[in-house]
C-alpha cells in the first residue's frame, strides 16, 4: 500500500519550488532509478544532463517564457490543444481528462467563452495576456534549482524504425521512475514544454546544453524541493481528473469494457 500511496500522490508541480539546491545524494538517486528502468535488449538508450548553472537555467527560462508568449499570441496553443479544454464541471466529470478552464491562470479566466474565436484572441493580445503568462512561465523555470535534460542515443532512436518505439518506451519508463521517486524525496517536477511549440526555440536549448550530434534532446524537466505543506498533500480519492477503469480497460476483447472496477477510486475500508 505504501507504493500505491506514492502513485496516488504523484502529480505535476505547477508552482514554484524552494530555492534550496537539490542535494547530490538525491541527484544520484534519481539517476540510479532512471537507469534501472526496463529497455529493449538492455539497450539503455537514455542519457541525462543535470543543469544547476544559474545562467543556463535563466536562459532556458527566458526561452520558455518567450515561447509561451508566442504560442499564446498567435493562437497556436489554443488551436492545437482545444480538444483538451473543458468548460464545465459536468463535462470534466463525464470525460475525466483534459483541463478545466476555471483552473487556468487568472488572466485567462475572463475569456473562457471567447478563447477559440478571433475576437477573443485579439482581445487577449490587446490586454497583453500572453505576455503576462509568458513572464509567469519564465519565472517558474528560471527560479528552478535544477533542470534535467533527457536525451536518446541516435544509434537506438531511429525515427521510422521499430527501435524508435522501443527507445521512447524505455525513456518513458525511466522518467516514470524519476517522477515517482520525487514524491518520496519531497520534490516536485514539471515538463518544460513551450519551447517545443515554437519553431527554432528548441534548437536554442540544444545549443545551450551542447547536445552532441549522436544524441537527440527529447525533453527538459524542472525539479526542486516543495514547501513542507505540499510534500504530502491529502489524496483526492474522487480523482475527478482521471478516467474510470471502465473508460480505459477492456475484458477479453476491445468490444467489452471492464465492469465492476470503478469503485476502486474510493478509499479502501
Amino acid at each position: 500500500m505504501e507504493f500505491l500511496d506514492v502513485l496516488r500522490r504523484r502529480k505535476t508541480t505547477n508552482g514554484a519550488f524552494l530555492p534550496d539546491p537539490v542535494s547530490e545524494e538525491h541527484q544520484r538517486l534519481l539517476m540510479e532509478v532512471a537507469g534501472r528502468a526496463p529497455s529493449q535488449l538492455n539497450s539503455q538508450p537514455w542519457r541525462f544532463v543535470i543543469v544547476e548553472e544559474r545562467a543556463t537555467i535563466e536562459a532556458i527560462g527566458r526561452i520558455s517564457g518567450e515561447s509561451m508568449t508566442t504560442a499564446m499570441s498567435n493562437g497556436t496553443f489554443f488551436e492545437r490543444y482545444k480538444p483538451y479544454f473543458r468548460f464545465s464541471r459536468e463535462e470534466m466529470e463525464r470525460r475525466r481528462d483534459g483541463m478545466l478552464f476555471d483552473r487556468l491562470p487568472a488572466p485567462l479566466r475572463p475569456f473562457t467563452g471567447q478563447v477559440f474565436t478571433s475576437r477573443g484572441q485579439r482581445l487577449m493580445n490587446v490586454l497583453r495576456v500572453p505576455q503576462s503568462l509568458g513572464e509567469e512561465n519564465r519565472k517558474l523555470v528560471a527560479g528552478s534549482p535544477l533542470l534535467l535534460g533527457v536525451m536518446l542515443d541516435r544509434a537506438e532512436y531511429r525515427p521510422g524504425e521499430l527501435s524508435s518505439f522501443y527507445s521512447v518506451f524505455s525513456m518513458g519508463a525511466a522518467m516514470e521512475n524519476v517522477w515517482l521517486t520525487t514524491v518520496e524525496l519531497g520534490m516536485g517536477i514539471q515538463f518544460v514544454s513551450f519551447p517545443m511549440e515554437v519553431p527554432g526555440r528548441w534548437d536554442e536549448i540544444v545549443a545551450l546544453l551542447q547536445v552532441p550530434d549522436d544524441l537527440e534532446l527529447m525533453a527538459v524537466y524542472r525539479l526542486g524541493y516543495l514547501p513542507s505543506e505540499q510534500r504530502r498533500p491529502p489524496i483526492d480519492w474522487s480523482s475527478r481528473e482521471r478516467k474510470l477503469p471502465s473508460q480505459y480497460v477492456f475484458r477479453g476483447t476491445c468490444a467489452t469494457p471492464q465492469e465492476g472496477w470503478d469503485d476502486s477510486v474510493t478509499p479502501p475500508p
